[in-house]
C-alpha cells in the first residue's frame, strides 16, 4: 500500500506531457519514452529542454504522473547536468549504467 509504482504507464499517453523537476519548475515536454530491455516496461523519458535546448534523460521511477505532468522527484541542476546521449537511438547498459549513477539510483532496483 501508497506504492507511487506506476508500471501500468503506457509510454505513449508520456509523450507530449510537460516535465516538472521536484520544485515545481518546468523542464519541457516528454519527447520519447525508452523502454527496459528486460521487462519492456517504461525506464527512462527524454525531455525535450527549451532552456537547455537538448534532450535530457530522466527516470521513471521514481517519477509520477499527477494529471497531465509528469513529475521528476530532482533537482533543475541535477536533470540539467545528466549525460547526454542524443535521443531517436537505443540506450546500451553502459548509457544506461551512467544515468544510473548520475541520479544516485540502485542499478539492481527495478
Amino acid at each position: 500500500m501508497g506504492e507511487s509504482v506506476q508500471t501500468d504507464i503506457d509510454p505513449r499517453t508520456l509523450i507530449g506531457r510537460k516535465a516538472f523537476d521536484r520544485e515545481g519548475a518546468k523542464i519541457g515536454t516528454v519527447d520519447e519514452v525508452y523502454l527496459d530491455d528486460a521487462t519492456g516496461e517504461p525506464e527512462w523519458a527524454a525531455v525535450r529542454t527549451g532552456l537547455f535546448s537538448r534532450d535530457v534523460f530522466v527516470p521513471l521511477e521514481p517519477s509520477e504522473v499527477i494529471g497531465d505532468t509528469l513529475r521528476v522527484p530532482y533537482d533543475r541542476a541535477l536533470i540539467k547536468n545528466a549525460p547526454d546521449f542524443g535521443v531517436g537511438r537505443h540506450l546500451s547498459p553502459e548509457q544506461e549504467l551512467q544515468l544510473y549513477h548520475h541520479y544516485g539510483l540502485d542499478v539492481t532496483g527495478g
